[in-house]
């Protein structure tokens, strides 16, 4: 079959299908989509609440504890303990399908009876201020952290990690505060996109480097400092002089580090041990094309944040999966899921399940656990299972869910955005394809307008002290106020607090004390992210004609090479 191209319903962009996605359609027997790859993803997204948390109480054994659903939702919400024992029956909420209702209208009904697990967690210890983690223990107010990762705080996108503050995008790391898009870094601050550094501060795109200081493009050196060579005695001399305990110090070599930023070279991408594969942040894989943080998978596109995948499309967040479609948040060990969100682990052969693990052959089912052959979570003989299924997808088709802005929604599509559980600003969508309210109202989308709260702030932003060195641990029981006062557009939580291992970190690593509370540290962090998105471009060498997809865009300050003359440059 030809490539085609298509006009999405939904920005009313045009879009190409190629050859090969056909043959994948073919294969796990879906139409092909009618929204492009951008809205599908923006559809998925706003799906998944990773950082709006909110005190409410377990609706099974009253017990307080935080949660991703605001009190007010309509169905009820258990804690986690709650959530995964035999003391309800899911059972109870099933339902008969209707032929005289659209598909995706039953599910809405559905989803305003069945109880939701009030914290997206699996196999985590000590994690109550943590949504979206994995295989962890001790993580704090961070999204993402999984693969046995420890002691994490303030983070996001967290691999195989021990002591991690206010970091993004980072695999085996030990010790590190700062890192955004490292690897195996060891006792190092302010790290962008470097590996296998260690005792080092403020550097950029440098490798296999130790005891470096304000650097870029560095490889394989020691006891540098703004990429002059020193020894040891006249290096530590000058690390002393750095200050780097007291805010006011940090913040100039901050500013040099931004500056040091413009100067450094770029390779077009970040990728390394892949074969035929386009995208940013990919590492051992084959045949994956516009992706975006994945590792060690096969024949992928369109997938973001995934780790052992293969044969997927339109797959974000899961992990050791296989023929996954339309899938987003959390799956491991699942195999042949479609329009899927959140299948927690071993889900099988299914479509359209919201939260369900363990389950195979189900269809359209909420909270499902340990079951198969269901349909909005009754069970059926295979038989029966089978035969409804194939009329579903039929009546699916003859009478489609239409939402609020005219787009439709016939087998083959996901979830519409206005059936989301969230409002779309309490989303990851938002994070990645930003609406103001006023937007967010027009498509027809949910908006939840922030609580307003009232705290008594002990210490105010412009008092926090400054040294490290001044701070006694008294400072656990303040209510420090942020800098920024709710002025800015980071979501600004106004207060927050030092916890004891907090305090730790900050006094044996000669860190201050923040002066803005996490939210605005979050988005301050994720500015620095690349988009995941690519653009054509030509290397920015002279006399250069190479061309490539990158994810840095044309209007952004990076010099960016291609593979060729930033090899040339940096080694």
């Amino acid at each position: 079959m030809k490539s085609e191209t298509k006009i999405c319903q939904n920005c009313k962009k045009d879009f190409t299908i190629e050859s090969e996605d056909f043959k994948f359609y073919e294969k796990i027997k879906v139409p092909p989509p009618t929204f492009c790859p951008e809205c599908r993803r923006q559809r998925r997204l706003s799906w998944r609440n990773e950082k709006t948390l909110y005190k409410r109480t377990c609706d099974l054994c009253k017990n307080k504890f935080i949660s991703m659903y605001h009190a007010n939702v309509v169905f009820p919400v258990y804690c986690r303990e709650c959530w995964y024992s035999d003391k309800w029956d899911i059972i109870k909420y099933s339902k008969e399908y209707d032929f005289s209702k659209s598909f995706f209208q039953q599910f809405k009904e559905l989803a305003t009876v069945v109880p939701r697990v009030g914290i997206w967690q699996r196999n985590v210890i000590n994690c109550p201020y943590s949504n979206m983690c994995a295989e962890s223990r001790n993580v704090y107010l961070s999204i993402s952290v999984i693969l046995g990762s420890e002691n994490i705080f303030y983070s996001r996108t967290v691999d195989k990690s021990f002591n991690i503050f206010d970091s993004f995008n980072i695999r085996e790391c030990e010790n590190c505060y700062e890192n955004i898009e490292g690897e195996k870094n060891y006792n190092s601050q302010h790290l962008l996109l470097s590996k296998n550094c260690i005792d080092s501060y403020f550097l950029v795109d440098c490798v296999n480097c130790s005891n470096c200081i304000l650097s870029h493009n560095l490889r394989n050196k020691k006891f540098c400092i703004k990429n002059k060579q020193y020894s040891e005695e006249d290096y530590q001399k000058e690390l002393e002089k750095l200050n780097l305990g007291n805010r006011k110090f940090r913040e100039i070599a901050i500013k040099e580090f931004s500056d040091i930023c413009k100067r450094a070279i770029y390779r077009y991408t970040n990728t390394f041990k892949s074969l035929n594969s386009i995208g940013n942040n990919l590492l051992n894989v084959k045949n994956c094309i516009e992706c975006f943080d994945v590792y060690d998978s096969e024949n992928c596109k369109y997938s973001y944040r995934t780790i052992s995948i293969k044969d997927c499309m339109d797959t974000d967040l899961a992990l050791s999966s296989e023929l996954m479609y339309e899938y987003n948040t959390g799956a491991k060990n699942d195999s042949n899921l479609k329009f899927s969100f959140s299948a927690i682990e071993q889900v099988r052969d299914s479509e359209y399940t919201d939260s369900c693990m363990s389950c195979s052959n189900i269809f359209g089912c909420i909270s499902l656990r340990n079951k198969d052959y269901a349909i909005l979570n009754k069970t059926y003989s295979k038989e029966e299972y089978e035969g409804l299924v194939e009329k579903i997808k039929k009546h699916m088709n003859d009478v489609p869910y239409v939402d609020k802005k005219e787009r439709i929604y016939k087998y083959g599509e996901y979830f519409p955005i206005e059936l989301s559980r969230f409002a779309y600003n309490e989303t990851a969508a938002q994070d990645y394809f930003p609406l103001t309210k006023e937007q967010i109202i027009e498509e027809g989308y949910g908006w939840f307008e922030p609580e307003i709260k009232h705290y008594e702030i002990t210490i105010k932003g412009a008092d926090i002290p400054e040294d490290i060195k001044e701070v006694d641990k008294k400072i656990i029981s303040e209510i420090l106020g942020c800098i920024h006062e709710e002025k800015c557009k980071h979501q600004c939580l106004k207060v927050f607090r030092i916890t004891q291992d907090e305090l730790q970190f900050y006094k044996k690593y000669n860190i201050p004390i923040p002066d803005i509370c996490s939210n605005c540290r979050h988005y301050d962090k994720f500015a620095k992210l690349l988009p995941l998105k690519l653009w054509g471009r030509k290397c920015m060498k002279e006399g250069c004609q190479n061309e490539f997809e990158t994810p840095y865009a044309p209007d952004r300050p990076e010099i960016v090479y291609c593979e060729k003359c930033y090899q040339a440059e940096v080694y």
